[in-house]
């Protein structure tokens, strides 16, 4: 049975580039569209593998398991599987896992209950695996998102090491930061220890050297972030960043937060720059310089790799990884 990375091959394209042909999720070229639809003929792929992934006793459900309702990115993270879950005439079932360990597994074995046909999880960074565990023991079609893990899963995911070495290097080469203060997000998630990784790629790449006291755990979240950033600015005047980059999108606001209650101002005192685009980034005053990821894409990706996993179950595992996009505005201390 033709799958769409054999679609790829044939056309020599990425995964993700067929799939922006099927779900019409980002502009191609007509030349690349073409290249994929003569692929797709020539193997005999059919676009439309939903009536094959959910052939006999199916409720055409999809599981989502991710912590969205503290978490803006999460959310439209949700919404972004949700649209392609419509594209391909499936509903969605969602719950939300808290990212707490114990809701999370409640999460997939109320779902798996529930007899949806496959499940898309955020990985809650439990040290035991439990949920991913209890998804590989009842051989449940599942897709891991945005948090990678070394176990045999479909995932899908951005590139976290590179695109936080270009935020921080973007602080280096073009403002001339040589401290800059890093807000790392919740400890055990990948995306965590990857960002932290990117920024320390960073900073050897420049040669300065990296000073434990400028790394400071936000926890993922709008106080602890904050309480971080006052760390930051409790260091002695010559020890104190110029700039400081937060791991995702509750702590960029937390750190914003935690400026201007030290009446500081940002970019003129301290730069400020973050992991994740938002809604009203582009809004705050100052505008905010962020590395944005591609949700849409994501959730597209996420939803076709669940219905491929449907429909042949002994396929390999299958990881993408997507390219974020720097977004400079105002906040890093560009005009």
């Amino acid at each position: 049975m033709a799958t769409m990375e054999d679609v790829a091959r044939a056309a020599d394209v990425s995964l993700s580039t067929v799939s922006h042909v099927l779900n019409g999720t980002r502009k191609v070229s007509p030349k690349t569209v073409a290249a994929v639809n003569a692929a797709m003929q020539q193997i005999g792929y059919v676009p439309n593998m939903l009536a094959r992934a959910l052939a006999g006793s199916s409720s055409g459900t999809i599981g989502v398991a991710i912590s969205a309702f503290t978490n803006h990115y999460f959310s439209e993270t949700v919404r972004a599987i949700e649209a392609a879950c419509t594209r391909h005439g499936l509903m969605m079932l969602f719950s939300d896992t808290h990212d707490d360990p114990e809701q999370e597994l409640k999460v997939v074995q109320n779902l798996h209950q529930r007899r949806v046909d496959g499940i898309v999880l955020a990985p809650s960074g439990d040290p035991q695996g439990r949920a991913m565990a209890y998804l590989q023991s009842n051989k449940i079609a599942s897709v891991l998102v945005d948090r990678m893990s070394p176990q045999a899963f479909d995932q899908v995911g951005v590139e976290n090491i590179e695109a936080t070495c270009e935020l921080v290097s973007h602080l280096i080469t073009v403002h001339g930061h040589r401290r800059i203060g890093f807000i790392a997000g919740a400890p055990g998630l990948s995306t965590t220890d990857e960002r932290i990784d990117g920024y320390r790629l960073a900073l050897a790449r420049a040669g300065l050297p990296f000073d434990p006291a400028l790394l400071q755990w936000g926890h993922s979240n709008l106080e602890r972030s904050g309480a971080a950033t006052r760390e930051l600015l409790a260091l002695p005047v010559a020890q104190r960043p110029t700039a400081i980059v937060a791991g995702n999108n509750l702590m960029t606001i937390g750190t914003m937060h935690a400026l201007r209650d030290a009446h500081l101002d940002v970019p003129q005192d301290v730069a400020l720059a973050g992991f994740d685009d938002f809604d009203w980034a582009d809004y705050f005053s100052p505008r905010l310089t962020v590395m944005a990821q591609p949700l849409e894409e994501l959730g597209a990706m996420a939803v076709d790799l669940l219905i491929e996993r449907l429909a042949d179950p002994k396929r390999a595992q299958y990881v993408q990884r997507l390219s974020p996009v720097l977004r400079v505005r105002n906040s890093c201390g560009c005009s």
